[in-house]
């Protein structure tokens, strides 16, 4: 079977991409952006990439056209599929279908660390001895791919709550039928499709509705708006976290690279020194730690595997080191993304901490968060945003320097940044290749 698929360099989709090229099929897709990592890691499996929208790609007469959620009518390939009546399905209900029937799926849902705690869990299982499948929305550094079918029963999946298709508005968690679902958190975000945080707790309380009785269900006990979600009714057996939760850390370091983990009816005190830092990486271990324990993987056995997880890319992730000047890529897409990953970073540094941040997401771009964004950067001595011209908000003075030409913020970092300075840089896209742009010139600059 040759499978198209229509936005295939986003996360979700590439990483479909892969496991249907996996299973045989032959798959090939084509997006307005392709870039890395996700790029190249398609093109390593053997799918075949097009750039753009153009209805001539589908002269191939594929058996099955996949259409991502970023698609809309009046797109020229959709609506192509349409007038010519291809056969076409959504990338969750894909999943679904092909993937997913006779699987134990864990999925990981949640406003924020949706990507490192489905990676944490996949790699406890892999660790655990379990070759778990798994499909993740970004590169998880102790696989190859970020995702795969896997040798076993067990499936682990990221689960998000964003809409499914333009065909289909039900969040795409629900097609993934979870036996074991952690609940990371709860904030209102998507604001482009979500009216208010009420219309996301209800899609919350239809993926309880079909955990099974004999599931389980991993919450984190201190967010208030997951509370609400449980009360509106839950069919199995709740296993909390953080906060007065079953499992609980302390931190034996202030900045979480050090902790331990404890359970309320296990006398053993684990210990867990790693590489990550920030205390929503603490929360995101105790859950993947008790998700893997309903699969039967023990506590100690799950936390010497996060001993040795190497984390996710562009989550905190070090890409270069230029003269004493840390430059670090991260995936940041809500004031609370950013809050908790510059807390982080502030614990355990002694010098000064840059950012330069780029607010992309849809519910940034509407400026439903900018009230909060002078907050969410209090940890950073200096921050730089890039606001391009066409929004309608601005951010207070207090929040930092705002550029609206990528140029001219390329310039004042590098007017700014001297060694010993942690340099951070938070978007959810490539911002425009200023990554690697900033450490050519700072490299350029030192080697002079």
């Amino acid at each position: 079977m040759h499978i198209y698929i229509l936005g295939v360099c986003g996360t979700f989709m590439g990483s479909l991409a892969i496991l249907a090229r996996e299973m045989g099929y032959q798959v090939s897709g084509c997006d307005e952006n392709v870039y890395p990592p996700m790029s190249i890691q398609l093109e390593q499996a053997g799918i075949q990439l097009q750039q753009g929208y153009k209805p001539e790609y589908l002269d191939c007469e594929p058996d099955l056209v996949v259409i991502g959620n970023a698609m809309s009518r009046g797109n020229p390939m959709v609506e192509y599929v349409l007038n010519k009546g291809l056969r076409y399905t959504s990338g969750p209900q894909f999943l679904h279908d092909y993937v997913l029937p006779e699987k134990w799926v864990l999925a990981v849902a949640g406003t924020h660390g949706k990507t490192t705690t489905a990676s944490m869990l996949a790699w406890i299982l892999e660790y655990a001895g379990l070759k778990p499948g798994f499909l993740i929305g970004g590169v998880v550094k102790n696989f190859p791919f970020s995702a795969r079918m896997g040798d076993s029963i067990f499936f682990v999946v990221e689960a998000d709550e964003y809409d499914t298709a333009f065909f289909d508005k039900r969040s795409k968690f629900l097609h993934y039928q979870p036996r074991t679902l952690i609940l990371n958190n709860l904030e209102f975000d998507h604001a482009d499709i979500f009216e208010d945080l009420d219309a996301i707790k209800r899609q919350f309380h239809h993926l309880l509705r079909i955990v099974p009785g004999t599931g389980r269900v991993v919450v984190n006990a201190g967010d208030a708006n997951l509370q609400d979600v449980l009360a509106k009714g839950c069919w199995s057996e709740i296993v909390s976290f953080a906060a007065t939760g079953n499992w609980q850390a302390e931190l034996l370091k202030e900045d979480g690279s050090a902790f331990t983990l404890q359970h309320k009816d296990i006398d053993k005190t684990l210990v867990l020194n790693w590489n990550l830092t920030g205390e929503h990486n603490v929360h995101n271990a105790l859950a993947a730690v008790a998700a893997a324990q309903h699969v039967g993987v023990p506590p100690a056995v799950a936390v010497e595997a996060l001993a040795n997880f190497a984390g996710v890319k562009r989550r905190m992730e070090k890409i270069a080191e230029v003269n004493g000047i840390c430059i670090y890529d991260d995936f940041a897409h809500h004031p609370t993304a950013i809050k908790t990953t510059l807390a982080g970073l502030r614990a355990r540094v002694d010098g000064r901490v840059l950012a330069v941040i780029e607010p992309r997401s849809n519910t940034m771009r509407m400026g439903v968060h900018s009230a909060t964004l002078s907050a969410a950067v209090t940890d950073a001595d200096k921050t730089f945003w890039f606001m391009p011209a066409g929004l309608n908000w601005q951010l207070p003075a207090e929040a930092g320097q705002v550029y609206a030409d990528l140029d001219a913020l390329m310039d004042a970092v590098l007017a700014e940044v001297r060694p010993g300075d942690q340099l951070v840089i938070m978007s959810n896209g490539g911002f425009q290749g200023l990554h690697g742009k900033l450490v050519k010139k700072l490299e350029a600059a030192y080697a002079a």
